[in-house]
């Protein structure tokens, strides 16, 4: 086991040994499982907590114990001292881990911890293989270029099969996989792991007592095996550096050393993926996983500098992440803390952070007191006094900082580049039981959408109801849970709703006159427009091409406003326009009675005459649906989704399971998962990610647009 370092000597290890990394997977693959070993190997804890028996250390929330699930992204250090021999040093490394959830619905928790992390642990299920979600993480972490070693887990589970996983690390994540480790059986005569570079053979013995590995000699079976992976793994590590490609054609023996060197470059450079198996339940596989972590993935030293702009000038600026540079940090996560009040989550990229300093908010040009600096265990606390460059802290006492928002120091500000997140597919109305729930229910709200940026308030001006956005029932369901819990909000909750938009499918042109003489100062305004369809999930843009004055420049944005608001209105049943590109080209003006206000009404009118021949029509969400079954129920499964408009894409056998993937509109399938564990006995599960957007049929665009009249909005 690792030694224990208190985090009050963690200045005495130098920005080299520290790794920022996050461990991020499908649901179910067994992530928590694995942070919960990597603690107890680490020294971090001295009892291992158990998901399914409700106590994770990293799932801390009420609601992630009594579901077994993780619904919010979970910071903690520990320090980990290099199991066996290593290329780097033998001393101690410092972890910042993040421990991820997996399901679909939280993907903005998985968003902001990769874009501060350095490097990411992807675990996957042994029996299922890469899975939707697993490739949707994936794609967000190539998005931040987050170099990755995978953990092939649940070796021991029924159905495993290491190198039918690795063959979907190569086909579905698009990347070369070397795989370090060859286990020896699988199943329940799952045994340990051979490393291949090493030639070692690590057997455990007694998983229920947590044992250290004992090392053999290879068994015979595995020898042949053994030699042929490993001269695949040479090959693969050598055609990355040229040097070294030099003395293996050549007939040279390679060290470890080198081998280990080069394969470090090459992971860092995201040209090679190291493989890992084992077993997190019977705490199998870690050791060697966390010597993997130390030798492959960076420090922020290989990161060696992080690019931004300058917020007043708009030129780039370059920061070198070391304590000694200008400060620059990233705010990647506010939460909410009963004790504390507003935390918010830091990565700090270079410079000192001090606690009682004054720091500036570059992206909201304010400057902030920084009251405290914690240093976070899931859901328990430390405070420090100061945070140095490579360092992933909490700070008490930011005011006005938001997810994504850049701190810097006033005199040489940087901004750096923010996080992005999906828009919201599903909505629900919600209403305050009572009177005294009124207020409680708007301070709740503000404060949830603090915390989580896919999660959206709007309110209905017919109607009065106040309207909840977010990425899926189960995400709503959880918000409107926390309401009660952690404010002691009671509310009333009506269906799900999807959230539908407009486009227009052709180009057409629309003139908007805004006119008004009515004695006095009179109102004028007078836009011609074009309207042109855009791609799929581009949204909106507006282009001026006005030239020669023909309307001034200070009336321009007022036409763009109008238009903007008008789009938020609809046009066919109501719901936001996206997908359109609409282009000021002609119009004029008054010298007297032109106003920015008959302007906006002119771009507003304008659109409303565009419209309507543009060829409106009404686009929903698509879902990428992945059902995995016993294959005695396969019929009965792609039935019921062939009722709801379902596209089958394709089916595939793993073992007992067939897993079926579907596209599917997102209105047929609320309550899905009910209906699927009754048809099958309990014995199917589901997984739904957001895919795209497409038009709605006709007829039942239609009955939409009339329902839509008939309530009201």
């Amino acid at each position: 086991m690792s030694q224990t370092i208190k985090s009050t000597d963690r200045n005495a290890i130098p920005l080299d040994r520290i790794r920022n990394i996050g461990i991020i997977a499908h649901i179910d693959a067994g992530k928590t499982t694995t942070t919960e070993r990597i603690l107890f190997f680490t020294g971090k804890t001295y009892k291992i907590g158990e998901v399914h028996e409700g106590e994770a250390t990293m799932d801390w929330m009420e609601q992630e114990q009594e579901r077994g699930i993780t619904i919010v992204s979970a910071a903690t250090t520990t320090f980990w001292t290099p199991y066996f021999e290593t290329s780097l040093s033998k001393d101690a490394y410092r972890f910042n881990i993040i421990d991820t959830p997996g399901h679909v619905d939280f993907t903005a928790e998985v968003e902001r911890s990769l874009r501060v992390l350095d490097g990411g642990v992807t675990v996957l299920d042994a029996s299922e293989g890469v899975q939707s979600q697993s490739e949707t993480v994936w794609r967000q972490a190539d998005k931040y270029n987050v170099p990755r070693i995978c953990f092939i887990n649940k070796m021991d589970k029924l159905g495993a099969d290491f190198f039918a996983t690795v063959e979907d690390i190569k086909l579905k994540f698009g990347v070369i996989p070397a795989i370090m480790v060859l286990p020896m059986g699988a199943e329940n005569d799952f045994k340990g792991v051979i490393q291949l570079l090493e030639r070692r053979a690590l057997y455990w013995k007694d998983s229920a007592a947590a044992t250290e590995p004992e090392v053999m000699d290879i068994p015979d079976q595995y020898r042949d095996q053994v030699e042929e992976l490993r001269a695949q793994l040479v090959e693969k590590i050598a055609e990355t550096d040229d040097a070294l490609l030099e003395k293996y054609f050549a007939d040279e023996e390679l060290s470890v050393e080198e081998l280990k060197a080069a394969l470090r470059r090459a992971v860092i450079g995201y040209k090679l993926v190291p493989v890992y198996a084992g077993s997190s339940l019977k705490n199998t596989g870690i050791q060697p996983l966390l010597d993997a972590v130390v030798e492959y993935l960076p420090s922020p030293v290989d990161i060696d500098n992080i690019k931004g702009t300058n917020p007043k000038t708009g030129e780039e600026v370059v920061r070198k992440l070391v304590p000694e540079e200008k400060l620059s940090i990233l705010s990647f996560k506010v939460q909410t803390d009963p004790h504390v009040g507003k935390l918010t989550y830091c990565r700090i990229y270079s410079g000192v952070l001090e606690s009682g300093s004054y720091v500036y908010n570059s992206t909201q040009d304010t400057k902030e007191r920084v009251g405290r600096l914690l240093l976070m265990h899931a859901n328990q606390r430390e405070e420090i006094s100061s945070a140095r460059a490579g360092e992933i802290v909490a700070v008490v006492g930011l005011k006005n900082t938001k997810t994504g928002d850049t701190l810097s120091d006033e005199a040489h500000p940087i901004l750096l580049e923010g996080i992005t997140f999906s828009d919201p597919v599903i909505s629900l109305a919600i209403e305050p039981k009572t009177k005294s729930d009124q207020e409680k229910m708007g301070m709740a709200l503000n404060k949830l959408s603090e915390e989580d940026p896919t999660f959206k308030i709007d309110s209905n001006p017919e109607t009065g109801q106040t309207i909840i956005g977010g990425m899926g029932e189960l995400h709503l369901e959880i918000l409107v849970d926390r309401m009660k819990r952690e404010f002691k909000v009671d509310a009333n909750v009506g269906k799900p709703q999807v959230a539908y938009r407009e486009t227009i499918t052709k180009s057409s042109q629309g003139e908007g006159k805004y006119i008004k003489q009515s004695g006095g100062r009179g109102q004028y305004g007078h836009c011609l427009l074009r309207i042109e369809p855009r791609d799929r999930g581009t949204g909106y843009e507006f282009v001026n091409e006005i030239t020669g004055g023909t309307i001034p420049k200070e009336y321009i944005e007022p036409v763009n406003k109008g238009i903007k608001e008008s789009l938020e209105r609809g046009f066919y049943a109501h719901y936001p326009m996206t997908d359109i590109q609409v282009t000021l080209y002609d119009g004029s003006y008054h010298e007297v009675d032109s106003s920015e206000l008959a302007f906006k009404m002119a771009g507003s009118l304008g659109m409303r005459e565009a419209v309507k021949n543009a060829g409106m029509v009404l686009i929903e969400p698509i879902m990428k649906v992945e059902v995995s079954t016993p294959e005695s129920f396969m019929g009965d499964v792609i039935g019921d989704l062939g009722s709801r408009r379902a596209q089958i894409q394709g089916t595939v056998t793993r073992g007992v399971v067939t897993i079926i993937t579907a596209l599917v509109p997102l209105a047929e399938m609320q309550g899905y998962v009910t209906i699927l564990r009754s048809m099958t006995q309990g014995r199917a599960s589901s997984v739904m990610l957001p895919s795209h957007y497409d038009i709605v049929p006709q007829n039942i665009a239609e009955k939409i647009r009339m329902e839509r009249q008939d309530g009201g909005r």
